[in-house]
């Protein structure tokens, strides 16, 4: 593109910018040999055909993005070769951005909007042809990775840091929550750590949290001190998914490590899992994760406690996402249900309803909170109260924290 062409796209509004993307293909192209196109001329095309002529002259033929000598521009393009890149994301995000321009997701607006030049349906082959373009199947497709529940551990690994909270309703007495950083490992694995913290009103009544983790500090007078529990580490491998089948499996096994000695609350345990998402018509879902808890006994041969709480556990949830109009903020309304199982002599089974919804705070979609309330239903209920649960999460691998609003 020559500079004059240039600086008049950088001029244009969104709207105009897939006729400037298709005025300029003829330099980039001749240097690949691709020749141009319009829409009109791509009615009945492939998505490859559709892509080397609407596409390829920014992107590349081979989807690994042209230099900036070519493109005329400094922003970096995307690899669409690139596994780790594009496998994550679902094709309803890019169909966006083609559709609408990279603003339409925060990006920059040098990806131009394809409105008017390309109909919804020739993005969707084109998709079908950016999908080929990676070629190694042992990474899940982005759009099995559901929305992430309160409770509920999914099956899709992720890069993502998250801080929980929860608080007592009824009397206000304590409030907990945890920092979790997650951080994908090739295809299908992902490190966790999480650090609980924890916080009682001086005087308060002392109650359990029942959140992900739970081995937290819940025994003792209370103090209205800002403690820290035990750290938990874990290992998720997604050991099976399928896009036609709309489904992934996991399995996690974690480590929940005492940090202080037991008479302060310390408690070590051991904790293994699976998990498991299921697409549903309709852009519903559901997910599903069963496990069992042991104290870390000496006979595990940890340098742990002797004695600890032993459990099995069983979550599920059923959800759906809603966005606002054809492309924007998505809203997912979810219903978790969770229960318990004291392993020990006498032990009682706790369940619980969690009723709730995560929302997409920023234009990336990248930036999400959910909020939610643990309501105990079933035997043992007198002893537990309501409790207020949310999140704050951020997907740090499609960008910072302030970027994308």
């Amino acid at each position: 593109m020559n500079t004059a062409v240039r600086m008049a796209c950088r001029r244009l509004t969104s709207a105009a910018l897939p006729a400037c993307a298709l005025a300029v293909v003829p330099a980039a192209l001749a240097a690949q040999n691709y020749p141009p196109a319009t829409g009109a001329e791509l009615v009945d095309a492939s998505g490859e055909r559709i892509y080397s002529g609407s596409c390829a002259n920014c992107h590349g033929m081979d989807g690994t993005g042209l230099p900036p000598s070519l493109v005329g521009f400094e922003e970096e393009l995307p690899d669409f070769s690139d596994c780790d890149f594009a496998a994550r994301e679902p094709d309803g995000d890019w169909i966006a951005v083609a559709h609408e321009g990279g603003p339409v997701r925060g990006f920059s607006e040098m990806m131009p909007a394809f409105r008017g030049a390309l109909t919804e349906e020739q993005l969707a082959r084109v998709m079908g042809h950016i999908r080929t373009l990676c070629t190694d199947e042992a990474w899940p497709r982005g759009e099995l990775n559901l929305p992430r529940a309160l409770l509920t551990e999914k099956a899709y690994p992720e890069d993502e840091w998250v801080i929980e909270a929860d608080f007592d309703i009824e009397d206000g007495g304590d409030a907990g929550g945890a920092y979790v950083y997650e951080h994908r490992f090739g295809p299908r694995s992902q490190l966790e750590v999480a650090v609980p913290f924890r916080w009682r009103r001086e005087g308060g009544e002392v109650s359990r949290r029942e959140g992900e983790g739970g081995a937290l500090v819940d025994e003792g007078e209370p103090t209205g001190d800002l403690t820290v529990g035990n750290v938990s580490l874990g290992w998720k491998h997604a050991f099976y998914h399928s896009l036609e089948r709309g489904a992934i499996l996991s399995i996690m096994g974690e480590a929940i490590l005492p940090t202080s000695p037991r008479e302060q609350g310390g408690e070590g345990a051991l904790e293994i899992f699976l998990s498991a998402g299921q697409l549903l018509p309709s852009d519903a879902f559901l997910q599903a994760q069963g496990g069992m808890e042991v104290g870390a006994h000496y006979r595990y041969g940890l340098p742990l406690y002797e004695d600890g709480r032993d459990q099995a556990f069983a979550r599920v949830l059923l959800g759906l996402s809603r966005t606002e109009g054809p492309w924007g903020r998505t809203w997912s309304p979810m219903l978790e249900f969770q229960a318990k199982l004291g392993l020990e002599d006498g032990g009682t089974t706790t369940m619980d309803l969690v009723p709730q919804v995560q929302v997409a705070l920023n234009t990336r979609q990248h930036v999400l909170a959910n909020v939610g309330v643990m309501l105990p239903v079933g035997e043992a209920v007198d002893s537990r109260r309501p409790r207020l649960f949310l999140y704050l999460l951020l997907d740090w691998f499609d960008g910072g924290f302030f970027e994308g609003w």
